[in-house]
Parts: structure tokens; sequence; C-alpha cells
């Protein structure tokens, strides 16, 4: 490889070059998207539940395949590799790793004034 471009890292993102045995990043974030910009001063205890829980990772079913690899030329040339952004535990590795065990954890809050939120046509119910 000649040349590599990265525009961005951010949030525990890994650009990693070289061997490695183990990659474990993980992310925790809150993102608030508000229609007013308001701060009401006690919302910085908020602890969403989905931060203390584990991800499950499901077992494999059945082993893995016996795979016989060939290699009659072992490298791969590039020229230029350019990356607009590696995040929330995103990773970009150039060369061999054994173990990657990656988790992001987004709690999404979108919080709309009331007339945002109302519906402009009328509902009706009716039973017939």
């Amino acid at each position: 490889m000649q040349h590599i471009l990265v525009y961005s890292i951010l949030s525990n993102g890994v650009l990693e070059i070289g061997d490695t045995v183990f990659l474990r990043p993980s992310t925790q974030a809150l993102a608030v998207q508000r229609q007013q910009e308001l701060y009401f001063g006690k919302e910085a205890n908020y602890q969403p539940r989905i931060f203390s829980e584990n991800i499950p990772i499901p077992p494999f079913a059945f082993p893995p395949p016996f795979t016989r690899k060939y290699h009659e030329k072992p490298n791969i040339c590039v020229g230029r590799i350019s990356i607009k952004g590696i995040s929330t535990s995103g990773m970009v590795q150039i060369g061999n790793t054994e173990h990657v065990y990656s988790e992001a954890k987004v709690d999404h809050i979108r919080q709309l004034s009331d007339r945002a939120i109302r519906p402009r046509t009328r509902v009706e119910l009716r039973r017939d």
C-alpha cells in the first residue's frame, strides 16, 4: 500500500495497520435531537437501560467448515485507500486479526414540540 487517507476517526473507531491478536472497541452513546434548544438542568443523570444490558451472542449451530487455502501470491497490493470515516466501534484493519468483538450501544432520543407531533388531518374511528 502506497497511501491511506482517513478523513475522520470518532467514538472508538479503530485504524489498525499491522497484525493484531484481539480487537475489542466498545461505545456507549446518547444521541439527543431536539426541535427547540432547551436544557432543563437535571438531564445528566439519565442512565438508559440499553447500556446495562448484555448483547446476546448466538452460538454457532454447527462447527465451521474446514478450509484449505493456497495463495499463489499472498500479498494484496493497492496504491491508495481513501476512507471518509470510521466511527462508533467501527474498524479498518490492514493486516491480520485473530479475534474481533465490537460493540456499539446507542440510545437515540428525539424530542419534538407539541405542534410538531399533532396530526394535520383529523382521524375518526367508527364502529359500524
